[in-house]
């Protein structure tokens, strides 16, 4: 009753005695010789709402859990080196996990049982019979409980790279041959009976097909893109998109909408529209943008975590329509608004509610109904107006309002890239806003903080916090040319090295303080990039912008250690790959020095440049690519590759020119 999550908020009145995580609770456990109930889970998670409300609000079972165990609820946002430790045990047990998470653990931290979703029987038998385990053969518990927990710290036993012998654009281009066999070509993503959205696969994608000349993969990309705009999952009333898609088609979604996925998908549509130039994927990210603005965004500036999946206890009670009211609403434009959005009800989800949908793109579209697009594009925003004004009067899904450094970091790439790829500054300003939140709330000290609100208790950050917010940093310092960003990722970078660094694996640790049953090494991407890629890719530019050749060794090194995963696993470490791409193709650095920089470089940003650092300075400085290179009143692009820098040239054409032909 005391944390401010919003996720443990939500458990404080169960019957079950829940507590925060804490070395306290752990040390109860210890003196009354219990189990520990580890129950993880966060706010808009729709199958967490499920088993509160049929198990965790139970009496009988409050009763069970209240007398043999130690409950212990952690939100996974506040705290995902917890879920990262015990979600690495569920895999090594079992190949179904997700949230929520529950755990049963020894005193010690150590696991005995892992599942997710259970009903009211099942988890009661679970309970009862693990107990049992623990009263009668506490022997044979603890043995079982040290060799899973010897199989999670296996896990994150990584051994570093003696050579650089492996890093060949063949070994690259094969890792990505594999990785195809589970693509879906005609609906995009990957196979299979669900479909997750991924960003950092597509990004990485774009950039392979531009340097390979790849066009299965460029089809691959674009398909993808088209489709998730077309389907349910992205919400075509109110703008952004939700968490994945439960069919095959991103038809369905699961309807909770969170700031990572709407961050990296506004970096995503942004950059695609630098390469396919399609007015949809403007659209989506202005529309993703305002939703942001209008649901997520606290008054200071930064933005939040999440939005609920249900309302009033039901699953896209607040986005799902039915004929009638579809009808009420448009009225003469109904027939017309329905062969756009699919309602047919051949077509409807469930309990004959739908949710919106197209089949067509705008152009197709117009195309077979015979009218011009621009009407067509007149007519949908009438209808998105009237929509969300009548969806403004049900009762929304509940917020998530911790504002996490590591999220928000995504997002302030996110709106840079929609400054480059349209020249919105506004975007910019949003970026530089959120960055400044972040300094002032969430730095103390000289160290991140991972996520705050209004007196909560901050837990220091972990290496994604660093590692995004560094990223951004640097992004910032590209688009604004301002070296206080360059050396606040500096600082981040030295505080990486200090607290994170691991000397056994050459790679850094998910938390630096580790208090838990193992380190985590975290490598692989999930819903958001690998944390320990991110440094690579960091390391990388801060050793192009400082001509540090260590730094870059260093990435190559952390790349090298990752090899047997990237070949065997692509889909799963897209932004190695992307570490991968600039280091076996040639990486160039444009330099633009002069007073007129910042209007060259928004000219150079509008166009996809894969392996391409872009930095300027429209004043003296002693910055390696800059030194001795001003000139009063004349500004000039320097084209260079390893230091190494083609004759200064005066407009973009020209550079570009040059980039082709190196």
């Amino acid at each position: 009753i005391n944390e401010t999550s919003p996720y443990l908020l939500q458990h404080a009145h169960n019957p079950v005695d829940w507590q925060p995580w804490s070395q306290e609770a752990l040390k109860k456990a210890e003196t009354e010789n219990k189990l520990v109930l580890v129950s993880i889970g966060y706010s808009s998670c729709h199958w967490c709402h499920v088993m509160e409300e049929e198990t965790f609000e139970d009496e009988e079972v409050a009763k069970i859990m209240n007398k043999d165990f130690v409950s212990i609820k952690v939100d996974r946002e506040e705290r995902p080196d917890v879920d990262q430790v015990y979600m690495t045990a569920l895999r090594l047990l079992k190949d179904d996990v997700g949230w929520p998470l529950n755990v049963i653990t020894l005193p010690n931290g150590k696991p005995l049982y892992g599942g997710t979703y259970h009903t009211k029987e099942q988890w009661t038998q679970v309970l009862q019979n693990v107990s049992s385990l623990y009263k009668e053969d506490p022997v044979k518990a603890n043995e079982y409980a040290d060799m899973l927990a010897q199989g999670i710290q296996d896990v994150y036993e990584i051994k570093p790279a003696n050579s650089f012998d492996g890093l060949a654009v063949d070994t690259l281009k094969a890792s990505v041959s594999h990785w195809k066999n589970i693509w879906d070509l005609n609906w995009g993503g990957h196979t299979g009976q669900e479909k997750f959205m991924l960003p950092s696969n597509l990004d990485f994608l774009m950039d392979y097909a531009e340097l390979t000349k790849d066009e299965d993969a460029k089809r691959f990309v674009k398909t993808t893109l088209d489709k998730m705009a077309l389907g349910g999952i992205y919400d075509h009333v109110g703008g952004g998109f939700y968490r994945y898609s439960t069919d095959s088609y991103w038809k369905v979604p699961h309807f909770e909408k969170m700031l990572y996925d709407n961050a990296q998908l506004i970096s995503l549509y942004s950059k695609a529209y630098t390469i396919y130039g399609e007015p949809t994927y403007k659209s989506i990210v202005q529309e993703t943008i305002a939703f942001l603005d209008r649901e997520m965004k606290h008054p200071k500036g930064g933005y939040y975590a999440a939005m609920d999946a249900d309302s009033e206890g039901e699953e896209g009670k607040f986005y799902v329509w039915t004929e009638d009211e579809l009808n009420s609403v448009l009225v003469e434009d109904f027939e017309f608004f329905s062969d756009y959005y699919n309602i047919d009800p051949g077509k409807a989800w469930e309990d004959q509610k739908y949710v919106l949908h197209k089949s067509l793109t705008d152009s197709a579209f117009a195309k077979q109904q015979a009218i011009d697009t621009g009407v067509l594009e007149k007519r949908k925003e009438q209808w998105k107006s009237l929509l969300l004004a009548k969806r403004a009067n049900r009762v929304k899904p509940g917020i998530d309002d911790k504002i996490i450094t590591s999220w928000n970091a995504l997002l302030i790439n996110g709106m840079i890239d929609a400054y480059k790829a349209f020249g919105d500054l506004s975007f910019l300003i949003r970026a530089e806003t959120i960055y400044n939140v972040i300094k002032e709330n969430s730095y103390k000290k000289g160290r991140l903080i991972h996520s705050f609100k209004e007196n909560s208790r901050q837990t220091e950050g972990f290496l994604e916090d660093y590692a995004f917010m560094g990223d951004a940093a640097l992004n910032l310092y590209g688009a604004t040319m301002n070296e206080a960003y360059l050396n606040f990722a500096r600082d981040l970078n030295e505080v990486i090295e200090k607290d994170f660094y691991d000397h056994a694996s050459g790679l850094y640790k998910y938390r630096g303080n580790n208090a838990l049953i193992s380190k985590i090494i975290k490598t692989d991407d999930g819903p958001m990039p690998s944390p320990n890629a991110v440094v690579g890719l960091n390391l990388l530019r801060l050793g192009h912008i400082d001509y540090n050749t260590a730094q870059v060794d260093k990435a190559k090194k952390m790349l090298s250690s990752l090899l047997p995963d990237i070949q065997q696993y692509a889909g799963s470490y897209a932004k190695w790959n992307k570490l991968f791409l600039q280091t076996v193709y040639p990486y160039y650095e444009i330099a633009v020095v002069g007073t007129n920089a910042g209007q060259l470089i928004r000219e150079i940003n509008t166009h996809h440049l894969p392996n391409t650092l872009v930095v300027g300075s429209e004043k003296e400085s002693d910055l390696p690519l800059f030194k001795s290179r001003f000139v009063v009143d004349d500004t000039f692009i320097y084209v260079c590759q390893n230091t190494t820098c083609k004759l200064p040239v005066t407009s973009t054409s020209q550079a570009l020119e040059q980039l082709r032909n190196f």
